[in-house]
């Protein structure tokens, strides 16, 4: 996926001019095109009625920040929510919080993040169960990452789809004809790039290491939620 095709669409509220400037600078800086709307809270929520976003940035110290949370919480797609604090308080709701910048070099560093996290990223879901890649795909629909989802229902198909461009595979274990381990090890000769997460229901600590030493990114023991997906993402991309 080219960048230059990339536009991160973000939003910051903060009642703090200077940090609303600081974010401003850090977004002409920033290695994509930012849309930037930098605004104080103000009497009504600023999110709502924003459209598509990308992010939204909210200062800790704005009022009613449980509100604005809500209201992007309730956008389709959901944005990635950060609150931006000096302190290491959690705020309910909100994906992440991350420090207080105090530079635009600081805040640059942040908002490329964003996006790496936002950038499309193409997963392919590796599994012989109709059924199970339905759930996984549902599954994938709920994380605040971007992505383009495929499906190969067996490790030669998969392995197809890799030729056309692949970032992710979800590869289950337990599959006809070529399992998962000898998947994942044909993928990593071909594609050593692709990060590969290994899926099974199995209670097995040994089939983790082995995944591990094969050279999966990580592994899913089944059921899995949207929140598992993120945490191994984040790993990955953040």
């Amino acid at each position: 996926m080219s960048g230059d095709l990339f536009t991160l669409r973000m939003i910051v509220v903060s009642d703090y001019p200077q940090d609303r400037d600081l974010w401003r600078d850090a977004a002409r800086i920033a290695s994509v095109p930012i849309e930037m709307t930098a605004t104080e809270m103000g009497d009504t929520c600023p999110i709502e009625g924003k459209g598509h976003l990308d992010v939204v940035v909210l200062d800790a110290e704005v009022k009613n920040w449980d509100l604005a949370i809500k209201a992007a919480r309730a956008m389709t797609p959901r944005p990635i929510i950060s609150v931006a604090t000096p302190s290491s308080a959690k705020f309910e709701g909100a994906d992440a919080v991350v420090p207080r910048p105090k530079s635009a070099e600081e805040a640059r560093k942040l908002i490329e993040q964003y996006v790496r996290m936002r950038t499309p990223k193409r997963i392919l879901i590796v599994d012989d169960s109709t059924t199970m890649r339905s759930i996984v795909r549902k599954i994938l629909s709920a994380s605040r990452y971007a992505l383009e989802v495929s499906e190969a229902d067996e490790g030669i198909a998969a392995l197809k789809n890799i030729d056309r461009g692949v970032d992710i595979v979800l590869l289950d274990y337990n599959m006809p004809g070529f399992n998962g381990i000898e998947t994942l090890t044909e993928i990593k000769r071909v594609a050593p790039q692709v990060n590969v997460v290994m899926m099974t229901s199995a209670e097995s600590a040994r089939l983790a290491e082995q995944a591990e030493a094969s050279g999966a990114a990580a592994f899913l023991r089944k059921p899995f939620y949207p929140a598992d997906i993120d945490a191994i993402l984040d790993r990955i991309y953040t």
